[in-house]
């Protein structure tokens, strides 16, 4: 089996952060082909953004592996999910026959081995979106945090993934004991500290926290244009549908990945922009 864990890039290195990096490749098999776009944001700590994106044979089938993890309290969290969600979603018996419960047991044992590791590692946490496309005709999208992945059929954008929110979240987080709360500042965050209620890691108020994946599935068809994961960075200053038209309009996915990175920059974001653009 191929190393599922680096990158088919032109100039990003193995590591997948802490620069401006970017990268594309295609479909060894069919029309699909992805570029990504790495950018810092403009807080004074190092990139915690991490990503997957190449395309792997498995068993006599191609699969494309796109993810975007996005850390809190440093990049070792996402540094390892980069390396062993995917793994661990392939390694599930049931993958071939019953992909939606492979992938969120994965999501759910890859958690618990993050937070048994030992303590540093547990101690921060990382939002994962993935997507994983099966010879070019179906698509399986899971995500826990706000990291995001919006589809593009006929030029109408169908979000894939849930933002997971303290807010629309709030039962579930009081059931457990935690709470929410809009202070220290105006976001709505679990005890006062995170703003987002599913995340891998967060040792420290994950008796609060949920780390159990949204999974959706669609089919990739003559009308399917393109699928977009991006980080926080990018939803939070452009709306699905916006981002859906800038993309379309370029038929290179990574000049596409580029543009929305920069637009994103231009609209004043200063979280880390990470961005994958897959065209079928």
């Amino acid at each position: 089996m191929d190393s599922l864990c680096c990158f088919s890039s032109v100039s990003q290195i193995v590591g997948g952060r802490s620069y401006n990096g970017s990268g594309k490749g295609r479909s060894h098999q069919g029309p699909a082909k992805y570029g990504f776009s790495l950018v810092k944001g403009k807080a004074n700590h190092p990139m915690e953004d991490y990503h997957v994106a190449k395309f792997v044979q498995v068993r006599g089938h191609e699969l494309g592996l796109f993810a975007i993890y996005d850390g809190h309290l440093g990049d070792s969290v996402p540094a390892y999910l980069q390396k062993h969600l995917f793994p661990n979603i392939l390694k599930e018996d049931e993958f071939w026959t019953d992909p939606n419960r492979s992938i969120s047991k994965a999501y759910e044992s890859t958690d618990q081995a993050i937070l048994n590791h030992n303590p540093d590692l547990g101690r921060g946490g990382s939002t994962a979106v993935t997507a994983i496309l099966v010879d070019g005709s179906k698509l399986w999208v899971a995500n826990v945090g706000d990291s995001r992945a919006v589809l593009s059929r006929k030029g109408q954008a169908i979000q894939m993934s849930t933002d997971h929110e303290p807010n629309t979240e709030r039962g579930s987080i009081e059931d457990r004991g935690g709470f929410v709360s809009n202070m220290p500042g105006d976001v709505a965050r679990v005890n006062g500290q995170l703003a987002v209620s599913r995340a891998f890691g967060d040792k420290n108020l994950k008796s609060h926290l949920r780390s159990d994946p949204d999974v959706k599935q669609a089919d990739i068809g003559p009308d399917t244009d393109l699928i977009i994961l991006a980080s926080d960075g990018l939803w939070k200053v452009m709306s699905n549908q916006e981002a859906v038209d800038i993309a379309r309009k370029i038929k290179d996915p990574l000049k596409s990945a580029k543009q929305l990175a920069t637009e994103a920059l231009n609209r004043d974001s200063k979280d880390d922009i990470s961005c994958i653009v897959v065209r079928f």
